[in-house]
């Protein structure tokens, strides 16, 4: 089920939370949803799941319109919001039967539902326990499960792995790999590797606008405009050795890192893996490392959203 936004805004007074942004999600797609604090990403979830109205733009799920069609968008999302929505009170179990009946799952229906929820999210242990006594990242579970309880087709996921150790947030990334498969998924989240190992693609809004779109590789290839290389080459001295390579034409700028090790820029287009090794070759040093250094997303992030 597609999710497609054109135009969007959401204005408060003077201020654009959201600025006339489009995009869209398709089936089977996890879309990681980056921005720093008060870019627009809970703005923009929010009117996906019909929570706010949107200024202007159109919002179409699954074929229905958000504006005039929001009762009927609502049974096709389940929603994780970046403040879980728990009643503390309740046990677990009282707490997803009655998100089941919210979500007019039908009551034969809803005992299965929610066994299925206890093992889907790993929650047996503690599915007798009142919602208090739980540990947060246990209670991040309880919320996943209150957002698929009716079986969605669209999940919206504001943080979902906040609190959780590294042990559960592997869990609930292969959780939402799986489901993936099927669903629409829209993910938030700062943690940026985790973004990498679950997400098909990556949109990044900074101040209310979409400043990029596409996967980590393909965002890492437009930031990185030149081939850096990391090389070791030993058996010269550290003065030759650096003079040979800013002599090579395909070399824009090198940097010794330490005793034998040197960072390389390539100029634009152009590879400097050959000329190189030549260069080793024809000096009789021995060249043992010679890796492509990759942008970091964390790095790639930062330079689109501080401005």
């Amino acid at each position: 089920m597609n999710i497609t936004i054109e135009n969007l805004t959401k204005t408060y007074g003077a201020q654009r939370a959201v600025d006339n942004i489009s995009f869209e999600v398709k089936q089977g797609e996890i879309l990681g949803f980056l921005g720093p604090n008060g870019a627009g990403k809970t703005t923009t979830m929010k009117m996906i799941t019909t929570f706010l109205y949107p200024t202007a733009g159109e919002i179409i799920v699954g074929g229905k319109n958000v504006k005039s069609q929001a009762q009927e968008v609502r049974k096709l999302i389940g929603y994780l919001p970046e403040h879980n929505p728990l009643y503390l009170d309740m046990p677990v179990i009282d707490y997803l039967y009655y998100c089941a009946t919210l979500q007019d799952v039908p009551k034969e229906q809803i005992p299965e539902q929610i066994r299925k929820m206890v093992v889907v999210c790993g929650l047996d242990r503690e599915k007798h326990k009142k919602i208090s006594e739980l540990s947060k990242g246990y209670r991040q579970r309880v919320g996943l499960a209150q957002a698929m309880i009716h079986d969605p087709e669209i999940l919206i996921l504001d943080e979902p792995t906040t609190g959780l150790d590294p042990n559960q947030i592997v869990e609930i990334r292969n959780l939402i790999k799986e489901i993936g498969k099927e669903k629409t998924i829209i993910l938030s989240t700062h943690i940026l590797p985790e973004v990498e190992a679950t997400c098909d693609r990556i949109l990044i809004i900074n101040r209310g606008k979409i400043v990029a779109d596409g996967t980590a590789q393909a965002l890492r290839q437009q930031s990185q405009g030149t081939e850096t290389l990391t090389v070791t080459i030993e058996d010269g001295t550290n003065e030759a050795i650096l003079k040979a390579l800013q002599d090579l034409h395909c070399t824009k700028s090198v940097k010794a890192l330490g005793e034998h090790r040197f960072e390389v820029n390539s100029q634009p287009k152009l590879s400097s893996k050959r000329e190189i090794f030549k260069s080793c070759v024809q000096n009789n040093w021995v060249l043992t490392e010679m890796v492509a250094s990759e942008k970091k997303l964390e790095d790639i992030f930062r330079n689109l959203t501080l401005n």
